[in-house]
């Protein structure tokens, strides 16, 4: 009787089980691989890599640099088979190259100490020529005194942003600011009030920005533009306004234990930073800068990559202009690269090239360097597209339809808002912490977006929003379901 009561119940379980699979599948998480697949460039046995720069060159192939002095020409990276993959060393014994950039023939390097130039002139992707460009900032032998070179801007010029001497000091010319070298070897002072930056890039307008990491008047990693003329934060470096009157007068050092929001009322040439990166959640220690142009790699056209180091990952950022300043959100976007990533470059054909090296600080991927193509598989996510800032709160957009019942729930969505001290000492802990109130979600007549009212918004403060009870109209979670928001401004309209 007993048996049969066991097989009874056992057979109602099964019954209800199969009437809820099609809901269990529909709520099954997809993966980051289900859509950008990270496929790995084999890099042959005799070279120590430790990517600091790529750089798509003619002919399908990519040059890689490596903090180790060299520069090796690729061919084969953008298939799938190994086989494929050429190494030919184009120079070997530079000095530390964190950005290399292609141009009429030549490929630019830049060094710890100059901006050089060199060309193939036989046709063996191996260089015959060199020559300095720039070499008009100061180095001594400190370990940290990085410096990161972009891509050529509009007007030809390679901008570099100069890591500070021991990342708490300036000894050497110029240290913790950004120059611009100019095509006819020029070097113009540009921006102060760099930290240690990890990697430098452009947006689609050709504004520039870059990576700063967490540490002195850093609470947190972020991304910050370049503005001629700017100050973005870290006064150490100012003492060099007396080598130059390019860029104005030397800006008030900042009060220490304060805000960003706070200081920039006193000091016309802060700049805040774009987005802000909340250390330990999203980035330790954030590198290159890459921007889709083409939309080919998926629904992301126009945004920025930001490849990290310590978590071996890459971030997606949005950004808009609110009152002439920059601010937008970070997202999750990639995880599980193989080391800590440092350069990051998107191909034509929408590859995205990723590779860096766990020296220094060390990385979750667990190899010692790596080099990986990110790649869009043509299958669009269910993602936050952007979040944008309104008077009253946020306009949410997604890359798919909303299911219009869990959208509209406020029930669906949690925000908090906080930030971090302004301050000589190193890092921050998050402080002034508050639960700003959402009032309502308005969910748009295309469904693709969401209008949410928020009581007590904080200028100057990160919105971290989490979306845990959104779904789409398969009935499925967003792949991440979190963003962190920098409001520097509140529109006005």
């Amino acid at each position: 009787m007993n048996n049969q009561r066991i097989m009874k119940s056992f057979i109602l379980i099964l019954i209800c089980m199969a009437g809820s699979l099609p809901l269990l599948l529909a709520q099954n998480p997809t993966k980051e691989a289900d859509y950008y697949p990270i496929v790995d460039i084999p890099i042959p046995g005799d070279i120590v890599l430790e990517v600091g720069g790529i750089e798509v060159l003619p002919g399908n192939r990519i040059a890689v640099s490596s903090r180790r002095g060299d520069i090796y020409i690729v061919e084969g990276a953008y298939t799938d088979d190994p086989d494929d993959d050429k190494w030919i060393p184009w120079a070997i014994g530079l000095h530390e190259v964190l950005g290399i950039a292609w141009k009429d023939g030549w490929l630019y390097a830049t060094q710890r100490p100059e901006v050089t130039r060199m060309k193939d002139e036989n046709g063996d992707w191996r260089a015959d020529v060199f020559e300095t460009v720039s070499s008009a900032w100061g180095i001594n032998g400190d370990y940290h005194e990085y410096a990161f070179g972009s891509r050529h801007d509009k007007d030809g010029n390679i901008w570099v942003v100069l890591c500070l001497t021991g990342s708490g000091g300036a000894s050497s010319d110029f240290r913790g600011w950004c120059v611009r070298v100019t095509p006819d070897g020029k070097m113009l002072p540009t921006t102060s009030g760099i930290r240690s930056p990890g990697g430098i890039g452009q947006n689609h307008l050709g504004d520039m920005f870059y990576c700063d990491n967490q540490g002195l008047w850093n609470g947190t990693s972020s991304i910050k533009p370049l503005p001629v003329g700017g100050f973005v934060g870290n006064p150490v470096g100012n003492k060099y306004y007396s080598l130059t009157d390019a860029i104005g007068e030397q800006p008030a050092t900042p009060k220490s234990g304060s805000r960003i929001a706070i200081e920039r009322e006193k000091i016309p040439q802060l700049i805040p930073p774009a987005a802000m990166f909340p250390h330990g959640k999203l980035s330790n220690s954030p590198t290159g800068i890459a921007c889709d142009t083409t939309g080919k790699f998926g629904p992301f056209t126009n945004q920025l990559f930001v490849g990290e180091q310590t978590m071996s990952t890459v971030l997606r950022v949005a950004l808009e202009k609110v009152n002439g300043v920059y601010q937008g959100a970070a997202f999750p976007f990639r995880g599980k690269f193989r080391s800590g990533n440092v350069a990051v470059r998107l191909g034509p054909d929408g590859s995205m090239f990723v590779g860096g090296t766990d020296r220094g600080w060390g990385a979750r991927g667990g190899k010692r360097f790596a080099l990986e193509r990110c790649h869009f598989t043509g299958t669009i996510p269910f993602e936050v597209l952007e979040m944008k800032a309104k008077p009253d709160g946020f306009l949410i957009t997604f890359t798919q339809e909303v299911d219009s019942n869990s959208a509209a729930d406020i029930a669906s969505y949690q925000m908090s808002a906080y930030t971090y001290i302004y301050q000589s000492g190193y890092g921050s802990p998050v402080v002034d912490k508050t639960t700003p109130s959402i009032t309502s979600a308005t969910v748009s007549s295309d469904r693709k977006s969401v209008r949410l009212k928020v009581d007590g918004l904080v200028k100057g403060n990160i919105h971290e929003l989490n979306l845990p009870g959104v779904k789409n109209t398969k009935n499925e979670s967003l792949l991440h379901s979190v963003g962190y928001y920098t409001l520097n401004e509140i529109p006005a309209k």
